[in-house]
């Protein structure tokens, strides 16, 4: 016989209601007005000011009649602005879609176009930027109805542009936030199902995908950052990375929720981070691979060393090598290692570290945190599978599965895109298209995306591991590695690699030579780079390498020859 609950008690208004993030800023300003909420240059605002501000960009987007079913475009990087939209326009009942500044202006149109944007926010340094996509799109349909366009000043930058975007029509920011009411009654969702934000995936293949973020998701995810971090009331971030990933990890709303400071940094560079370590007493930043390998190897002059304080950094984006992580702990920050993905609100799985480690040596400590590892509090489900019967792989390190995931964490869906969500929700999972092995102590490890796999005489081999091992060679910065066509083999691996700056290239032979005598030391022969390319990495808006650029210069290079020995 089916069991019943021991009562009949129904939800009521009194103990049920929709979960958002939005009420962690009412609570803030409540609760610490007059602490400092952002800082960006000589400006300073409190939590009150940044609750009254926020209440005046959703009573100014009211006004318009945005609301429901509306979407929202900023194009910015880390200045108040954007951080006042991820309160302000979902108050309004809209949907916030943050695009990356980086992308161009055709990917620009294509997005605005996608997601129906109502509104554009601009940033007066990428203004002109908009207004090309825009442009495009006027040209492609005669009948385009332009959106609300709003200037985003900056003291900090060249005057004449923000003079440019005035003349072109557009409101200046702070006039539009003076057409808004401070006391707007805003209102939660209705639904915590409601749509709170949309971003879209550096699509590096097809068209970028819309992935829609819920409420629900934003609250439970906002909540498991300080919880997995231990980041306590009160504090101080510094945005190293762009609110527009993932809307900074969602940490857009933990801050408000932990009633911390954010420090805005509209460049990011070894110097600003060390500065704001400094000046604004900074305890956390998050920031991908890319930039802790620049804080590492950040000249004498630009650093504030030893550190004044622990400082806790949070890194994804990319599997880090160990060696930096390493270099990064011996500088005195201390390394969480996240990952995860845009449809998964972002990081939403953790190296959670064991105090045994403690007394490992600090190569073998680097080792087992540059694993991608277990859940997050918030994620109901993770494992790694073969993607075809979906049982889960053993966990002993060696046999390769798909990441998939489950639970409140992972995305609605792709907006307007069926096909797309049918195969990525397969099954009842999110697949991630991550390959990676289950260790015996249920930590997992990335080996590959699925396309970045090396298959050389029938034996795969994982560019990331090739990679590492690259990292720790002493003339190296950055390395990728992708696979190139091989008469012999079919494919062999070929890295791509940026020298550390002040390195004798003069004799370019001798170094590919040390290259390869080096790797010979540290992986299996065939894993070894068969060539060795030197120069700049190409990356995505993101800074993510773009390997099928990689591959296709490769491809391009000609298959390595059979040898006549």
């Amino acid at each position: 016989m089916a069991g019943k609950d021991i009562d009949d008690l129904p939800k009521n208004a009194a103990n049920y209601m929709a979960l958002t993030p939005l009420w962690f800023l009412e609570r803030a300003a409540l609760v610490h007005p007059n602490r400092a909420s952002l800082v960006h240059g000589s400006r300073r605002y409190t939590w009150q000011d940044t609750y009254l501000r926020c209440r005046r960009l959703a009573s100014a987007l009211s006004r318009h009649s945005i609301g429901l079913g509306c979407t929202v475009a900023v194009i910015a990087p880390n200045v108040p602005a954007i951080y006042e939209a991820h309160f302000g326009v979902p108050m309004a009942g809209a949907v916030l879609n943050a695009v990356n500044i980086r992308l161009n202006a055709s990917t620009i149109a294509f997005l605005l176009s996608h997601s129906s944007a109502a509104v554009v926010m601009v940033d007066q340094e990428v203004f002109v930027l908009a207004e090309e996509a825009l442009k495009i799109l006027k040209e492609k349909n005669r009948s385009f109805k332009p959106p609300i366009l709003v200037v985003i000043g900056d003291e900090n930058c060249d005057p004449n542009e923000l003079k440019y975007a005035l003349q072109k029509g557009a409101i200046e920011y702070e006039k539009f936030l003076e057409t808004g009411d401070p006391d707007f009654a805003w209102k939660p969702p209705e639904d915590e199902w409601q749509s709170i934000a949309l971003g879209y995936t550096s699509g590096t293949t097809a068209s970028p995908k819309g992935v829609v973020l819920s409420h629900r998701g934003a609250y439970v995810m906002s909540l498991s950052n300080p919880i997995i971090w231990g980041m306590n009331e009160g504090a101080v971030y510094l945005w190293t990375l762009p609110m527009f990933h993932c809307n900074g990890w969602c940490f857009t709303w933990s801050l408000a929720a932990v009633i911390g400071t954010n420090v805005c940094l509209r460049q990011v560079s070894a110097k600003a981070v060390y500065s704001a370590i400094a000046n604004h007493s900074v305890t956390h930043f998050c920031a991908a691979p890319v930039v802790l390998n620049t804080i590492v190897h950040a000249p004498p002059e630009e650093t504030i060393l030893p550190l004044p304080h622990v400082v806790h950094v949070m890194t994804a984006g990319a599997a880090p090598p160990p060696s930096v992580l390493f270099e990064m702990s011996q500088k005195g920050f201390r390394i969480t290692h996240t990952y995860g993905l845009s449809e998964t609100y972002g990081p939403s799985t953790v190296c959670a570290w064991k105090p045994e480690w403690d007394s490992l040596p600090l190569e073998t400590q680097a080792r087992l945190n540059a694993r991608q590892g277990v859940r997050y509090v918030g994620l109901e489900g993770l494992d790694v599978v073969n993607p075809q019967t979906m049982q889960p792989v053993p966990a002993d390190g060696i046999t390769i599965g798909e990441i998939v995931f489950r639970g409140n964490p992972v995305m609605k869906g792709y907006l307007k895109n069926p096909k797309a969500n049918e195969e990525a929700f397969a099954n009842g999972w999110y697949h991630s298209g991550d390959l990676a092995v289950k260790h015996p102590d249920g930590y997992i490890e990335i080996k590959d995306r699925s396309k970045d796999i090396i298959i050389s005489g029938g034996e795969n081999i994982s560019s990331l591991e090739v990679e590492n091992s690259l990292y720790l060679h002493p003339a190296i910065l950055e390395a990728s590695v992708v696979a190139r066509p091989d008469e012999r083999w079919g494919e062999s691996p070929c890295a791509f690699v940026t020298l550390k700056p002040g390195i004798d290239t003069s004799d370019e032979q001798l170094l590919v030579e040390d290259i390869v005598k080096f790797c010979r030391s540290k992986m299996p022969a065939y894993w070894v780079p068969k060539s060795v390319i030197f120069g700049p990495l190409p990356k995505t808006a993101t800074g993510k390498v773009q390997k099928h650029l990689l591959r296709a210069k490769a491809k391009e290079m000609g298959p390595i020859p059979k040898s006549k020995l």
